[in-house]
């Protein structure tokens, strides 16, 4: 792809959402909206320099972030290593296969309760939501990634008498590795979504408390600012997970 096509689509992607707001800007100066719920994206822009001004917003941010990165390392190694372990190994396969597919459906949001009745009140509960989150896109595609990889590199290693390990990190890992990427994608999504929800119902800080907290006390305004925050986080944690991939798995940027 050039570097004029990658720049055009760039563009495109910016002015998407620069266009939108603009025109929900116009609906709102002109009465199309109802401001008191729909408030204007200048109001928004101030209130989100406001809690900037006051630190709130920063030390919500931090909070919320800390969580999802815990999570994130508490869910995903093990996912990591259980899928590419699941990939190799049919018997394995086997075993834990209907567990992952009998618990995956279960909303995360549905086990709060019972999280939150084990692990208290506290940091944890939140970390193991996240964990749970991102536990499930990565080692289902880490699997599937494993399984589609083609059975001549296979058994290229089996002619070279490798062991276990070292098909694991020579075949399995860097063959998987775009299936991986495109897990953690998810489960960095899904982590965004548990945290808000799981801060709004126990927590003191962090961006799902901020939301609920201005829902309680009717600032709407601090509500979209919240709302916004996740979605540019979500924008970046896409951006950087893109490049990360561009720089793992080079060959796939060129197909």
């Amino acid at each position: 792809m050039s570097v004029e096509v990658k720049g055009r689509d760039r563009l495109v992607g910016i002015g998407t959402p620069v266009v939108l707001l603009g025109l929900w800007e116009f609906a709102a100066y002109f009465g199309l909206l109802d401001t008191r719920f729909f408030p204007p994206p200048s109001a928004i822009v101030h209130q989100f320099a406001a809690l900037i001004a006051s630190g709130e917003l920063g030390a919500n941010i931090m909070a919320s972030l800390k969580r999802l990165g815990l999570g994130m390392l508490l869910g995903g190694i093990p996912a990591l290593l259980l899928g590419l372990a699941m990939g190799i190994s049919r018997p394995l396969r086997a075993a834990i296969d209907p567990l992952i597919s009998a618990t995956y459906p279960i909303p995360k949001s549905a086990i709060l309760p019972l999280v939150l009745l084990i692990f208290g009140l506290g940091e944890m509960s939140k970390v193991v939501m996240v964990a749970l989150g991102a536990f499930y896109p990565i080692v289902i595609n880490t699997v599937v990634g494993v399984a589609n990889i083609d059975k001549i590199y296979l058994d290229v290693g089996q002619n070279y008498r490798a062991n276990r390990w070292q098909v694991f990190r020579t075949i399995a890992l860097p063959g998987a590795l775009p299936a991986i990427m495109a897990g953690v994608k998810l489960a960095v999504g899904m982590g965004l979504i548990l945290i808000a929800i799981s801060e709004m119902v126990a927590a003191s800080d962090g961006i799902g408390y901020m939301i609920w907290n201005a829902w309680q006390v009717l600032t709407v305004d601090t509500m979209y600012v919240g709302l916004l925050v996740i979605a540019v986080l979500g924008f970046l944690f896409s951006v950087i997970l893109d490049e990360i991939e561009h720089r793992l798995i080079p060959w796939k940027s060129r197909a």
